[in-house]
């Protein structure tokens, strides 16, 4: 079948260019000290989660605990929930899964390690923790690097867990359009850590691990050569807010869309929010044969995009390729990723854990 041929609006993946987003990971991280754990939440598809351990990645990163259970449901050995479970009942599932696979679980707080302990004990599992640090996101971690000490001295005491080390996340950064601006914030980051692992070698701890990092420092990080595992996700698909930043990433993911209706200066394709993620930039579209179109103006609506006076003639019922703005989000909206090569369809994957967000 044609890619023309797809019924809209459709998740499509450039077959030629994903494998060359793959390569080009490769290349980056040859000889550095950092493993590729990728992150779920960028595809939530099972098969290509295989597909990038099968490439050389020591396991899968994730944001929800169910995102987790889907990872080790499809065979998945080693995977790490980049977030902090808190929930009575979630702790008990968390630990229930750790006597399938090895997990990792972040923490900041002293009374949900004693409880994610309490909860491995009681299941007879090990769970690995990585004690959250916060670097300037303002989101979740420990501020302080005394209190982190304390708090890592705290959970490589508890039964039922294994201080694996420091999860130094700085998502903050990776947008950001200068690459100096990028370098130097990630150079600022990455020296609060070592100090970090001086005060943690003075308390008697090693953090064999150092996870963080994302598409946008993912250069920077493989050559600093702190970090041991880089966390980065959107790589493979890439979208039009990281496609500012020319990083060595090309643009795979596309949502394809027919236009619907037309009239002087106005085009309307049968996709909006309900099918494309729109929290962060402005969607780019090209035509099938690979040309971009530019417009004065684009708005998504729940069930429809609008092209604002756009700079070539659109035919009433012609596909157009729309490049998500944010990559992750328009993923989740979808059940299936048709894979494509020169215009034909080759394959299809399931999103098996699209809408896991519990």
């Amino acid at each position: 079948m044609k890619l023309s041929q797809l019924q809209t609006p459709a998740l499509v993946v450039n077959a030629d260019v994903l494998e060359k987003n793959e390569r080009a990971m490769a290349a980056l991280l040859a000889g550095s000290t950092a493993r590729l754990r990728p992150h779920y939440k960028s595809h939530k598809c099972a098969a290509i989660a295989h597909r990038q351990i099968a490439a050389g990645a020591v396991g899968m990163t994730c944001a929800k605990l169910e995102e987790a259970e889907d990872l080790v449901d499809s065979g998945v050995a080693d995977v790490l929930i980049a977030n902090q479970i808190v929930d009575p009942r979630k702790l008990r599932r968390a630990a229930e899964l750790a006597l399938l696979c090895r997990l990792t679980v972040c923490v900041d707080d002293a009374e949900n390690a004693r409880a994610l302990s309490q909860a491995a004990v009681q299941a007879g599992a090990t769970v690995h923790v990585l004690v959250e640090y916060e670097i300037g996101m303002e989101r979740c971690g420990v501020a302080d690097a005394d209190d982190y000490v304390a708090l890592a001295k705290l959970v490589d005491s508890l039964p039922g867990l294994h201080y694996d080390g420091i999860q130094a996340y700085a998502g903050h950064v990776s947008h950001m359009p200068s690459a100096q601006e990028r370098l130097a914030l990630t150079a600022q980051n990455e020296q609060a850590v070592r100090s970090l692992l001086e005060k943690l070698a003075q308390a008697g701890l090693t953090a064999q691990t150092i996870s963080g990092g994302s598409t946008g420092t993912a250069a920077i990080k493989a050559r600093h050569g702190l970090y041991t595992e880089l966390q980065a996700g959107s790589y493979l698909f890439m979208d039009s807010t990281y496609r500012q930043l020319h990083l060595p990433f090309e643009n795979s993911l596309f949502l394809l869309t027919t236009v619907v209706s037309r009239r002087d200066g106005l085009a309307i394709m049968d996709a909006g929010v309900k099918s494309l993620g729109v929290d962060q930039d402005d969607p780019v579209l090209f035509t099938l044969g690979g040309a971009e179109i530019h417009c004065a103006r684009v708005e998504a609506n729940e069930e429809h995009l609008k092209l604002f006076a756009p700079d070539r003639a659109l035919a009433l019922g012609e596909k157009v390729l729309v490049m998500p703005g944010h990559c992750c989000s328009t993923v989740n909206l979808h059940e299936r990723i048709y894979l494509y090569r020169s215009g034909e369809i080759v394959d299809r994957l399931q999103v098996t854990a699209r809408g896991k967000s519990r």
